[in-house]
C-alpha cells in the first residue's frame, strides 16, 4: 500500500467501547501552546528622522531606478493601468503609488487550521513560529548528512506537530529529492494536511503548483470557504536586487486571487544582493517589499499579505553567508519598524546559523537571531527550528533543540507578572529574614509553572550525568527526537476527505511524466 493510500485508510480505522477509552487515557498527550501574544515592547532602532529618510529613498529608488517584472506581460499591463511608467519590462512607480496600494492589505489576519484550536492570528503584537524551509539535505546522528527524502519530510511534519512551542507546520521542511520535482509538492502538501492539524504553507515553485495547493485546500476545508477564509500563508521570494520573476509572481497571483496569504520577502545577502550598509539595505528591502505587496493588491484588493525580510551578510573572505551578526539584527529591527509604519504584519528571523553541525557556533548564531526577532516585532517567524549550514541542511537534532528553546521566547514575551500572585508579598511575609522559600505556600502553589523547563538540556549534577554516559546536547536531542516520533499519533481526519485528498494526489501524479529539473 502506498503512503498516500495508507494515510487514507488510516482515516477510516475505528475502534470502539472500552478499548478506545483506555487508549485515549493512556495515549501520549500532545501539548500545543497558542501563538505568542507579546506583552513586551518592540525594540525601535530608528528615530522618526531615520525612518522618513529611508522611506524617501525607497520612493526615489522605485521612481528613478524601477523594478523588473520579467517574462510577465500581464503584470506589466496591470502596472500600466495602475499609473506606473513601464519601459520594457522595467516598472517605474511614481512616488507614493506603491504605498497607497499597500493600504488595502489587512493589518492582521487569521490563518485557519483544520483543528480550530490551532488557528493563528498573524499581525499586531502576535508571533507565530514556523519550522525551517527549503533545505535539499537533512542530517541526523545516525545517518549523517544526506539528500532529503519524502520519508524524512514526513518525519519532520510529525516533529512539528508534536512540538509544543511550534505553532505552524510550515512548508518545504526539506526538499524530498526522491520524488519528481513536478510532483513532490503534492506529497508534501498531503503530509501537512494528513499528518498534522496545524496551519501550513502552499507550494510556490510554479503557478500550477500553487493552483494544486488551492485545490487541495478546497478538498480539505470546503470549496466555499477558500477565499472568504485564509488557509495558507506561502512564501514569495523577491529575486533581489529589484527583480520579480514570473515563477514567484505567478504563484502570488494564484494565491492572491484565491484570497490566500503570501509573504513578500526580499531575499538578500548583504554585499551580494544589496549594499553593504544597513541603511542602503533597508532602502532596498522597503522598495522591494512594498512593490510585491502593492502588486498583490492589484490582483485582489484586501487579500492578506506579510511584509517579509530575509537578510544576512556575507563573509568577504569566503563569499559565504553569515548569520547571527549585529548587522543582520539592525536590519531586522529597522525592517520591522518600516513594516509597522505600513500597517502590515512582518516576517523575519528564525533559528539561522552557518554552522555545519548543531554545535556551539550554531547555538550562538541561532540565539542571536531568535532574540533579535522577538525584540524586533516579528509576527511570522519562518525557520524557527531545524535550520543548519546556511539553510542547506535540515537537522533533526537541531529541530528538537530549537523547538525546545522556542519555549524561552514564549516566556520572555509574557513580560513580568505584576498581579498579586506575581508580587509574592505573602511569601516574603511568611518566610521573613533568614528563612527559605522552598516550603512556603506561594512556592508550593507555583513551583510547577514558575520557571520555564527544558525537555532537552541536562541540568543534572556531574555524577548523575557521568553515570548516564556523559551525553552531549546532540545525543540528548537525538534521544528526545526518537521519543517524540515513537509517541506520534496521527490526528483524526474525516475518511471522505482523506479519500478525496489521496485520490487527487494520485490523479495529478498520473497525469504527467516525472520531471527532475
Amino acid at each position: 500500500m502506498s503512503d498516500v493510500s495508507e494515510a487514507a485508510a488510516g482515516g477510516r480505522r475505528r475502534s470502539g467501547g472500552g478499548a478506545a477509552r483506555r487508549a485515549e487515557r493512556t495515549a501520549p498527550r500532545i501539548e500545543a501552546a497558542p501563538f505568542i501574544r507579546r506583552r513586551v515592547p518592540n525594540y525601535e532602532i530608528l528615530d522618526e528622522e531615520g525612518l522618513a529618510l529611508i522611506e524617501a529613498n525607497a520612493d526615489l529608488l522605485l521612481e528613478e531606478i524601477g523594478v523588473r517584472f520579467s517574462e510577465n506581460p500581464e503584470a506589466l499591463e496591470r502596472w500600466k493601468a495602475a499609473g506606473a511608467d513601464v519601459r520594457g519590462d522595467r516598472v517605474h512607480l511614481p512616488r507614493g503609488l506603491a504605498r497607497s496600494l499597500c493600504r488595502t492589505a489587512p493589518p492582521s489576519f487569521v490563518q485557519v487550521a483544520r483543528n480550530p484550536e490551532r488557528n493563528v492570528e498573524i499581525g499586531g503584537k502576535n508571533l507565530v513560529l514556523a519550522p525551517v524551509y527549503g533545505p535539499p539535505f537533512v542530517r541526523d546522528l545516525e545517518k549523517g548528512r544526506r539528500y532529503a527524502t519524502i520519508a524524512d519530510f514526513r518525519e519532520l511534519v510529525k516533529l512539528g506537530y508534536m512540538s509544543k512551542w511550534v505553532h505552524h507546520s510550515g512548508g518545504t521542511l526539506c526538499e524530498p529529492t526522491d520524488v519528481a520535482v513536478n510532483k513532490r509538492h503534492l506529497d508534501m502538501l498531503h503530509a501537512h494536511m494528513t499528518l498534522s492539524d496545524k496551519p501550513f504553507m502552499g507550494s510556490v515553485t510554479a503557478p500550477e503548483r500553487a493552483a494544486d495547493s488551492v485545490e487541495m485546500c478546497r478538498l480539505l476545508f470546503g470549496a466555499d470557504r477558500v477565499g472568504p477564509e485564509c488557509f495558507m500563508t506561502s512564501l514569495i521570494n523577491v529575486n533581489s536586487p529589484l527583480v520579480f520573476d514570473a515563477t514567484m509572481m505567478g504563484a502570488l497571483e494564484v494565491y492572491a486571487a484565491a484570497g490566500q496569504a503570501t509573504i513578500v520577502s526580499p531575499f538578500i545577502v548583504g554585499g551580494a544582493m544589496a549594499p553593504v550598509s544597513v541603511a542602503g539595505t533597508l532602502t532596498q528591502v522597503l522598495a522591494e517589499a512594498m512593490t510585491g505587496i502593492a502588486y498583490s493588491q492589484l490582483i485582489n484588493p484586501g487579500c492578506p499579505v506579510i511584509f517579509g525580510a530575509f537578510v544576512t551578510s556575507i563573509d568577504m573572505n569566503s563569499g559565504a553567508p553569515t548569520f547571527g551578526t549585529p548587522e543582520a539584527s539592525k536590519i531586522l529591527w529597522g525592517a520591522g519598524q518600516l513594516a509597522r509604519r505600513l500597517g502590515l504584519p512582518f516576517r523575519s528571523g528564525g533559528g539561522l546559523c552557518g554552522s555545519k553541525l548543531p554545535d556551539a557556533q550554531a547555538a550562538y548564531e541561532t540565539a542571536n537571531t531568535l532574540q533579535a526577532a522577538l525584540l524586533g516585532g516579528v509576527n511570522f517567524m519562518l525557520h524557527a527550528c531545524g535550520w543548519l549550514e546556511g539553510g542547506l541542511v535540515t537537522s533533526f537534532e537541531k529541530f528538537v533543540m530549537d523547538a525546545d528553546q522556542l519555549g524561552v521566547l514564549h516566556s520572555l514575551a509574557e513580560g513580568i507578572d505584576l498581579s498579586e500572585n506575581g508580587q509574592a508579598l505573602d511569601a516574603i511575609r511568611e518566610v521573613g529574614p533568614g528563612g527559605h522559600y522552598l516550603g512556603c505556600a506561594h512556592t508550593q502553589a507555583n513551583f510547577k509553572t514558575a520557571f520555564w523547563r527544558t525537555e532537552v538540556l541536562d541540568y543534572r549534577p556531574y555524577e548523575a550525568w557521568a553515570e548516564a554516559g556523559e551525553p552531549d546536547s546532540v545525543t540528548l536531542a537525538n534521544r528526545r527526537l526518537r521519543k517524540i516520533l515513537a509517541e506520534y499519533e496521527k490526528p483524526g481526519l474525516d475518511p471522505a476527505i482523506a479519500d478525496a485528498l489521496a485520490d487527487y494526489v494520485a490523479r495529478r501524479k498520473a497525469s504527467e511524466p516525472d520531471a527532475f529539473a
